[in-house]
């Protein structure tokens, strides 16, 4: 199907007899012999150019857009245009959206930030580059090109001392024009990018969602739900935002434009990109399921070409508003380090950068307090004789757990498994016999609780001789708790994650974060249907897929990765909080999967 053009009277033909009932295989097939033949679907020859016979509700045409350099406008274009610079002998650099953390050694590892030469871009999914250290493969899908490559020529070719000296203040007005150009750059790709979103979220919009709304025989109302979430919403929304951004927009002097106050303007109905982007995995879940059948592949594919779009998958498609949200910020951070301090637009520019950059951690938050609530949902279901409310009423997120002795008044001890979450503390016992099973005996409130570092040495209230202990008060009745750790070290960590776990409460409380009733249901209903009929206890991990062995660049047949890298497009540069490492801690000590 790749590079399948439709000609306009076809398009009309082919959408009538869609709605007519035309099998969606023969319509396919009728798509591939016109192009093969060269004739129209109703026997007249066409013209090979292409023409749009939908009615823009935009005041500039798509082909107005990408007439600036349409290789770079559109996805799959990109590659091309990368392998053509490096074929001219230019120096391709991307920067590193995320962290990629390899065992691999011929696997290239970086950091958030990064800049990486890239060498080699025939592969969509790895590319070849070099770092610092050395080359290696990295997934391609973790980077973004810059903007702005000259800057490595100019850091790379200075020229010898006699002719540098000389054309000092040259250079400096050079760099000035550069500086201005940069921004310039700059500028005009965050509005060549945000046109192009708006094709493909029009795309969407126009060509899947309304072709499925008319197929009510293969589609249900939630199965679209859950497909496309609240895309049309945000296609509204972004629709606004552009109109705000053209307004701003120097077209004769780009660097003198003035958009960061439309970011600051519009940062709070960002908000609407964390339903999408909760909503993404079971997106894909759900339409993974539909392109195991033959008739949904051929149906989404008849869509595409309907609707003349690129030759990318819904999936890649699906995918680009949570891409968009996250590429915000460091745009804005690009843009902010062309921007001088004596421009009218500096001030905006970085309070919506770090506007954008907390919208995009509060999604990133909400992504990952969701994730948790379905290992927490199936943690609980396999505990044995779980008492009293569930642990998602009141907890969404796991920060420490450990063994500790629970010290009674009279002096009585008992080894028990603590667990410790937003809110409460969960005491479990394991099993004599099967030592990966715990049961229930009972939690702690810790919004009611303060915390109390005990000396070593004989506790004045309890004249029990302590060491490594803290102890739990409530602050309202005469209840109290004491625990001891084996080590100084692990009391020390406990002292920590209960520090933790109030400073969280408070974060979550200042920035709204809250999981909805039916969520939480959802979760635990799931985990209730994963776990019915299976013993209590842990079955072990999963076994992560062995990695391919990678060949050298200048072998003839290079072979790379078969799997594109999961990592959560979500996580920015400098997130709130770490990622917790005590759910592997977790799997040791329950009947817990992740």
């Amino acid at each position: 199907m790749m590079g399948i053009i439709i000609h306009m009277r076809q398009v009309k033909n082919l959408r009538k007899e869609l709605d007519e009932g035309l099998t969606l295989k023969k319509l396919l097939k009728r798509i591939c012999a016109a192009q093969l033949f060269g004739i129209s679907s109703d026997g007249g020859t066409e013209s090979s150019a292409l023409v749009d016979d939908n009615g823009s509700e935009e005041d500039y045409s798509y082909e107005d857009l990408c007439q600036g350099n349409p290789r770079y406008l559109q996805p799959g274009g990109e590659q091309l245009a990368i392998n053509e610079l490096i074929g001219d002998g230019s120096v391709v650099c991307a920067e590193a959206l995320w962290d990629h953390v390899t065992m691999d050694d011929q696997e290239l590892g970086f950091k958030a930030g990064d800049v990486i030469q890239v060498l080699e871009a025939s592969n969509k999914d790895w590319w070849w580059g070099r770092n610092e250290d050395k080359e290696a493969w990295f997934p391609a899908s973790f980077v973004r090109l810059r903007v702005n490559q000259e800057e490595l020529s100019e850091k790379s070719g200075g020229t010898p001392g006699g002719e540098q000296a000389e054309g000092t203040g040259t250079d400096r007005h050079r760099h000035c024009e550069s500086k201005q150009q940069m921004r310039a750059n700059v500028i005009q790709e965050i509005m060549n990018t945000e046109r192009v979103y708006i094709k493909h979220l029009k795309d969407i919009c126009e060509g899947y969602i309304r072709q499925c709304r008319k197929h009510t025989g293969m589609f249900t109302v939630a199965q679209l739900a859950t497909i496309f979430g609240n895309i049309e919403d945000i296609y509204k929304f972004q629709r606004k935002f552009l109109k705000d951004l053209e307004k701003q927009y120097n077209k004769e002097e780009p660097h003198l434009s003035e958009i960061g106050s439309c970011f600051l303007q519009h940062q709070e109905g960002f908000g609407i990109y964390s339903e999408y982007c909760n909503n993404h995995p079971g997106a894909c879940a759900e339409l993974s399921g539909l392109m195991k059948q033959s008739r949904y592949r051929h149906f989404f594919e008849a869509c595409r070409l309907l609707q003349q779009m690129i030759d990318i998958a819904l999936d890649g498609f699906l995918l680009t508003p949570v891409q968009k949200i996250c590429k915000y910020p460091l745009q804005l951070a690009e843009l902010l380090k062309y921007t001088t301090q004596e421009h009218s637009d500096h001030s905006n520019i970085k309070a919506a950068y770090e506007a954008m950059k907390n919208v995009a951690c509060l999604i990133n938050e909400r992504k990952r307090k969701l994730e948790s609530i379905d290992k927490i949902a199936r943690w609980q279901v396999s505990i044995v004789g779980w008492e009293g409310q569930d642990i998602l009423d009141r907890s969404s997120e796991l920060i420490h757990s450990g063994e500790l002795t629970r010290i009674s008044k009279q002096g009585r001890s008992q080894q028990r498994t603590f667990f410790l979450f937003d809110h409460q503390l969960v005491s479990c016992k394991k099993d004599l016999l099967r030592r990966d099973m715990l049961y229930y005996r009972g939690r702690v409130d810790m919004d009611d609780m303060e915390l109390v570092d005990l000396e070593d040495g004989r506790d004045k209230d309890w004249n029990l001789s302590l060491k490594n202990a803290f102890k739990l008060v409530s602050r309202t009745t005469d209840e109290a708790h004491v625990f001891c750790a084996r080590k100084q070290e692990d009391k020390a960590r406990w002292l920590q994650a209960c520090a933790d776990e109030r400073r969280r409460v408070r974060e979550d409380r200042e920035m709204g974060m809250e999981i909805s009733e039916n969520q939480k249901k959802l979760a635990m209903l799931n985990a209730q249907k994963a776990g019915h009929g299976k013993s209590k206890g842990y079955g072990g991990c999963p076994v992560a897929p062995p990695h391919q062995t990678l060949h050298p660049l200048h072998q003839r047949h290079v072979t790379v990765p078969t799997s594109v890298p999961q990592q959560q497009v979500f996580a920015l540069a400098e997130p709130k909080r770490k990622p917790s490492l005590f759910w592997h801690t977790f799997n040791k000590l329950t009947p817990f999967k992740k």
